[in-house]
């Protein structure tokens, strides 16, 4: 049984996803797309049955790629039953993607979640008769507490089982005459079997003018363009307004006349959380919350990164000794060895004391709703560099992993304003170069220096968004942004998602650090790194940094937290700053923070922003690299 979780964003859907997969989840890729979705597999009374969480939309009427591919993907007929997920405190906007799931003819579930939400705003609503409205079961649930989850399933198990279609809920007559009218012309015609889609949905889309059945579906049938205009004017001429805009309206009239059989009103429970956007989204008061939080933040994960590195180093580099009784120093089956070792030491004792903690703060500060009010507060201010306050989103996903950040882009409606935020995503400090930041910079020389290193970052890409929007000029938009409510996170979500997000350190990276620092060791052996040292040896010279730490730049644009492992493969000792001054270890952290982007972000730039513009990126990039190290070496 193949289940899809579909809803508007911040419904609660991923919440529920999370739950329900714990660990088990994989992220996949729509064929051809670089938009992901999540699948998991469960056991469900005994069946063993596919679960998918779909990119959260608005509506199936949609041009943002994410929900497009969410649309097809239903419109594929792989799915046995949609889970509509749904804010029960906003339900009459949420009503309006359930409808339209309705004239898809799926089996469906509506999952009426943060029911405790929408009483404590004093919505009370009659789940008995909204399910008989709309002909589908509806479970009330509060995933981030995992209540009504269990009843969810087993009630989407038993509609799945009997293949149970939900009502259609008709139109004004002038309207329904129009839809009924057209459903039967491309019935007549068979287009809805040759597409797999209900006459009735199809008949809506074309109404809609919807671009994607426009040109897609409207060229490969028989139905004629002089047909659907025909009745397309018809709406037009009745209402005095496009054809599309009287189907949405219609939609939405449709939600509110539901939502006001269905709820009744009561006064609304306040606390103290009702008052919190008064200070955290001041106008003063929240910058310095924001400073705040951000400085907190940073520094938790330094403390506990730190209290974890020092021991965990220590007993690897005890092994080094142990083997080298047992093993002559001089073989390679030592250097081999040992260069495993290495890496096992840099992913265990370096990497993961400070990806952890990050990633788990992220999962909190993302799941109590911070996130997009930290766009809001920025929003004036990246104006100033050409862009909006939605680029907060990709960079803020930046300081996780550059991949998701570039592809999250695509929130942005300007293919300029894309392309800018691309290349200054690239150059946030992900985890794997805030890695470098803590364990070098923070614990070699201090957390101030550390900060200092984030103040210079923030800096230097807002001088970078000056040059690129002075060299790209374009009125930029305003942003519509959706101000979720708080919630208070789940610690079970968040250790998923965050499992979600190191799964790809564990299974990808750790694995490039074992065998690059084996690489290494091999290298060092044959001796063939000094070659590659010489190659680089006038960077290094420029930067003033030791001739040895030229190999290591090479690994850098694998992952880059490979270049501070190998560096520390490379002279021989975890205690750095008995080799390296703590000039030359500044030098080295800003040189490989801005230097040319990972392989993974090289990979998906250029199937976001094309071949020339990633080249643009890498040359950009490496160029303000080798000057700001160069800056550095003379005035740190």
């Amino acid at each position: 049984m193949k289940i899809a979780l579909m809803g508007q964003p911040n419904s609660g859907k991923s919440t529920i996803f999370n739950h329900v997969a714990g660990y088990k989840a994989v992220t996949s890729n729509f064929p051809g797309k670089t938009v992901k979705y999540e699948l998991t597999k469960l056991n469900l009374l005994g069946r063993t049955a596919e679960l998918v969480d779909l990119p959260g939309t608005y509506s199936l009427t949609s041009f943002d790629l994410a929900e497009l591919e969410a649309r097809k993907y239903l419109l594929k007929g792989n799915v046995d039953i949609v889970i509509n997920v749904i804010d029960a405190s906003l339900l009459s906007r949420s009503l309006e993607l359930t409808l339209q799931l309705l004239e898809l003819k799926l089996p469906m579930v509506i999952c009426l979640n943060m029911i405790d939400e929408a009483e404590r705003k004093g919505i009370k609503i009659d789940i008995e008769k909204l399910s008989k409205i709309l002909g589908v079961p509806v479970v009330p649930a509060v995933a981030i507490k995992g209540k009504g989850i269990k009843e969810l399933f087993s009630m989407a198990h038993k509609v799945g089982e009997k293949k149970k279609i939900g009502k259609t809920i008709n139109f004004s007559k002038d309207v329904e005459d129009v839809i009924t009218q057209l459903s039967a012309q491309i019935k007549k015609k068979q287009i809805e079997q040759e597409f797999n889609v209900p006459e009735r949905f199809l008949a809506l889309k074309y109404l809609e003018n919807d671009s994607y059945f426009m040109e897609n579906y409207k060229k490969k049938s028989n139905v004629l363009f002089e047909e659907i205009a025909h009745f397309q004017n018809i709406l037009e001429e009745t209402h005095g307004r496009q054809s599309d805009v009287v189907i949405s309206s219609e939609r939405h009239h449709l939600s509110m006349n539901i939502y006001e059989s269905v709820v009744s009103l009561t006064r609304p429970h306040t606390s103290l959380i009702d008052y919190l956007d008064n200070i955290l989204m001041h106008p003063f008061l929240g910058y310095i919350f924001l400073g705040l939080i951000f400085y907190l933040f940073f520094t938790l994960i330094f403390g506990a990164g730190k209290m974890v590195e020092e021991p965990l180093l220590d007993y690897f580099y005890r092994l080094i000794p142990l083997l080298e009784k047992s093993i002559d120093p001089s073989t390679l089956s030592f250097s081999i060895i040992s260069g495993i070792i290495q890496g096992l030491a840099g992913g265990i004792a370096i990497v993961l004391p400070y990806l952890f903690p990050f990633l788990f703060g992220l999962a909190i500060l993302e799941d109590l709703g911070y996130l997009p009010r930290i766009a809001f507060l920025l929003d004036t201010f990246l104006h100033k560099i050409g862009l909006h306050g939605k680029a907060i989103i990709p960079f803020i996903l930046g300081y996780g992993c550059t991949v998701p950040a570039i592809m999250a882009t695509r929130i942005l409606e300007s293919e300029r304003d894309r392309f800018i935020a691309s290349v200054l995503a690239t150059m946030i400090p992900c985890a794997a170069r805030m890695t470098i930041i803590f364990a070098l910079v923070a614990f070699y020389i201090s957390p101030q220096a550390a900060l200092a290193v984030y103040i210079l970052n923030i800096i230097v890409i807002i001088i970078s968004g000056k040059i690129l929007s002075r060299l790209l000029p374009e009125v930029t938009p305003g942003m519509i942004l959706e101000i979720p409510a708080y919630h208070i996170p789940s610690m079970q979500v968040a250790l998923a998602k965050t499992w979600l997000r190191m799964k790809e350190f564990i299974f990808v990276a750790w694995p490039l650090l074992i065998v690059g620092s084996t690489i290494l060791s091999l290298l060092q052996y044959y001796k063939a790194d000094m070659l590659i040292n010489n190659f680089f040896s006038p960077l290094t010279s420029l930067l003033g940094l030791p001739l040895v730490v030229g190999t290591t730049l090479i690994f850098g644009i694998l992952r880059k937290e490979l270049s501070m492992l190998m560096l520390i493969q490379a002279i021989g000792t975890s205690n750095v700053i008995a080799v390296m001054s703590a000039t030359q270890i500044m030098t080295f952290t800003i040189f490989v923070i801005f230097y040319v982007p990972c392989a993974a972000t090289i990979a998906v730039l250029w199937k976001e922003i094309g071949s020339k513009r990633t080249l643009f990126t890498i040359a950009f990039t490496t160029i303000l690299a080798i000057i700001l190290a160069t800056i550095t070496r003379f005035v740190y």
